[in-house]
Formats: structure tokens, C-alpha cells, sequence
């Protein structure tokens, strides 16, 4: 994510430095025009290497795991660290990208921008931790503004299909759950709108116009494949069941002027497929 916004900001004509921990990965960045930074956010020093005329920050990071301590590291210490530097810089924006998993709902109602978030696990109540933390800087003068995204999929992120034809994503117990996707074109557009025009204080959501359940998910997938749908027999935990929601992001698109690409995960998937 973090790459492809950071490619099309510089196409907007923006200097774009990019922060990863490891040298060599972020020197790859310098590919697509983006300044490399090697930097571990999770030390709170790391504040004081950021550069002194940077004009906006998008805090897009992800965890490197699944456990709570990994979630903290990534989400809540290096959110600390951008504040403490966004704090002496004189910024026109900063940009969380949190995400969807904070509505753990199960019963299948619509969320939208407005909704109560409700955590279903530690890992989730650490991102409604980083949301608060994030969207409480705003009373220290900070610019800060939060868009949660949906599941991402697109060029380089086909883990939907994948797990589709190895029969992870399957038939079964939970398939009549709301699934909620989001295509990366959309989302880096998504994001870039909050940065140049979103409020202080906003919530925003990048998602698309039409959630699937994920039955419906599995058989189109496979049929584009040419595959019979994978089928379990009883829910795989963290995989079938779990959250059960609709989230809406028309708010999003009406405040910031957006028209999607890839209105459903059938218009975004369909380039990533064989031809029919």
C-alpha cells in the first residue's frame, strides 16, 4: 500500500519520502522516485530523523504478525513516534490508515463512518487504541484524519485468489457472512483525498459501493479459475465465520468528490483472472 500511494503522490507532483525499517527494503523505494528513510518507528528517537520540512505525514505501516505485541509495535509506538515528530513540524495533514477490523460485528448490519466501533479480539482493540490516539492529536493542533480501509487486493496482492484455489477461502459454516474489499487503485485515490482536502478530525472509509458475501466471493472466483468451489465442512477459526458487516463508505466518497474504479471485487478481480 504504502509503495503505490507514495508512487502516485510523486505522479501528483509531490517530494515523497518513504520510512522502512529494514535499508535494503527501503532503498527499493527509490525505484519509483520515492526518497528512502530507514527508520524503526517503534523507537520513539526515530521522531526526531524526520525530516524538518515535511509537509504531510500518511502513517500506512503494517504489522509484522498477528499477536497483539506485533500489533502494538506497529500501530500504537510507531504512531506515538510520528506524532511526537509531526508535534514541531508544521504539517497540513496527517494520515492514518487504520482499518475495517475494528467493526467486529456479527450480525451483519451496515457500518459506516459514524458507526460505534466494536472490537472482537485484542488485535482489533489495539486499533481502536491507535484510532484514539491518533484522532486525540487533534487537540494538540494536529491535522490528524484516520481512513479505514477494507480487505485490499489488486497488482501484487492476490491472496484472495490464492486462498480461494487452495481452499482456504471456502464453502461451509460462515459463508453467508458480508465481506468488504477494496481494490488498491481505489484505495491509494482513497487516501490521497484525505490528504489534500480531507477535515481535521475526519473519519473516512475506503471501501467499495457493493460488500459480498463470501459465498458468493468463493463461487466467482472459482468459476473464473474453472475450478468446483472449495467446501469445509466446519468453520476454520480466523478464516470462515468471525465478523459479519456491511461497511458503507458513501460518506467518504460524497465529502471528498470520489467515483470508484472497481464499484465491486467483480470489476477488480476480473483483470487479475484468466479471461473468460
Amino acid at each position: 500500500m504504502g509503495r503505490a500511494l507514495g508512487a502516485a503522490l510523486r505522479a501528483r507532483g509531490h517530494r515523497v519520502t518513504g520510512v522502512r525499517r529494514d535499508p535494503a527494503r527501503a532503498a527499493e523505494l527509490a525505484q519509483v522516485g520515492i526518497e528512502p528513510l530507514a527508520l524503526d518507528l517503534a523507537d520513539r528517537s526515530a521522531a526526531d530523523r524526520i525530516p524538518a520540512d515535511v509537509a504531510a505525514v500518511v502513517a500506512c505501516q503494517a504489522a509484522s504478525g498477528d499477536g497483539e505485541e506485533a500489533y502494538r509495535a506497529a500501530y500504537l509506538e510507531a504512531n506515538r513516534t510520528l506524532l511526537a515528530a509531526a508535534a514541531r513540524l508544521r504539517l497540513v495533514a496527517f494520515v492514518y490508515t487504520g482499518s475495517t477490523g475494528v467493526f467486529g460485528q456479527r450480525d451483519g448490519s451496515t457500518v459506516d463512518e459514524s458507526s460505534a466501533v466494536q472490537p472482537a479480539s485484542r488485535s482489533a482493540e489495539v486499533l481502536v487504541e491507535a484510532e484514539r490516539l491518533v484522532l486525540g492529536a487533534v487537540e494538540q493542533g494536529i491535522p490528524a484524519r484516520l481512513i479505514r480501509l477494507s480487505g485490499l487486493y489488486g497488482p501484487g496482492r492476490t491472496g484472495v485468489i490464492e486462498r480461494v484455489r487452495r481452499g482456504a477461502m471456502s464453502l461451509g459454516p460462515g459463508d453467508e457472512a458480508w465481506t468488504n474489499w477494496c481494490h488498491l487503485d481505489d484505495a491509494v485515490a482513497a487516501v490521497a483525498a484525505v490528504v489534500e482536502r480531507g477535515r481535521d478530525g475526519g473519519v473516512y472509509h475506503g471501501t467499495d459501493a457493493h460488500p459480498a458475501r463470501r459465498r458468493e466471493v468463493v463461487e466467482w472466483i472459482a468459476g473464473r479459475l474453472g475450478i468446483l468451489p472449495p467446501r469445509r465442512s466446519v468453520a476454520v477459526p480466523g478464516g470462515q465465520g468471525g465478523a459479519n458487516r456491511r461497511v458503507s463508505g458513501e460518506r467518504t466518497r460524497a465529502e471528498l468528490g470520489l467515483t470508484l474504479a472497481f464499484p465491486s471485487f467483480r470489476e477488480g478481480l476480473d483483470r487479475l483472472l484468466p479471461p473468460r
